[in-house]
């Protein structure tokens, strides 16, 4: 199976605001990036759109590493909340909501079929890849921003 390492970042003026994402597809030491955005959306929801762009990029199985400085991200999966949520009918421990269903489904979708490890970074930190990222989000945000 091929080892796909996804590096992914997203970018948000305001919460809500206009926000982007980046993601860098690395396999044998080839690259992809690829970036988006929305004029109206949250961090959050940015940090999750590029690692579910990431994951749809894929054509086939792969053993995939998603590396993300979203705590939200990365503890989602790696703390087994999202499990958590979908057996609870999406809602937390406290008995609220989750917040972006609708993208937790989609993710869910999107990987499901690859053998999947998350690696949270600290963002900003200078983490070649991150810091790359981050570049291409907010460049993303910022076409938004201005338009």
């Amino acid at each position: 199976m091929k080892k796909v390492n996804i590096y992914s970042d997203g970018a948000c003026s305001g919460n809500p605001g206009p926000g982007g994402y980046g993601i860098i597809l690395e396999y044998n030491g080839n690259e992809l990036e690829l970036s988006g955005g929305e004029k109206n959306t949250t961090n959050n929801r940015m940090e999750l759109m590029g690692v579910i762009v990431g994951f749809e990029a894929l054509k086939e199985k792969c053993d995939v590493t998603v590396t993300t400085d979203s705590k939200y991200v990365a503890d989602a999966i790696n703390k087994g909340w999202l499990s958590s949520w979908q057996k609870k009918n999406w809602k937390k421990s406290d008995g609220k909501p989750v917040l972006n269903v609708d993208l937790w489904e989609r993710l869910l979708k999107a990987m499901d079929k690859h053998n999947v490890k998350f690696v949270h970074v600290l963002g900003h930190n200078g983490h070649e890849y991150n810091e790359r990222c981050d570049k291409l989000a907010v460049s993303e945000r910022d076409k938004f921003a201005n338009s």
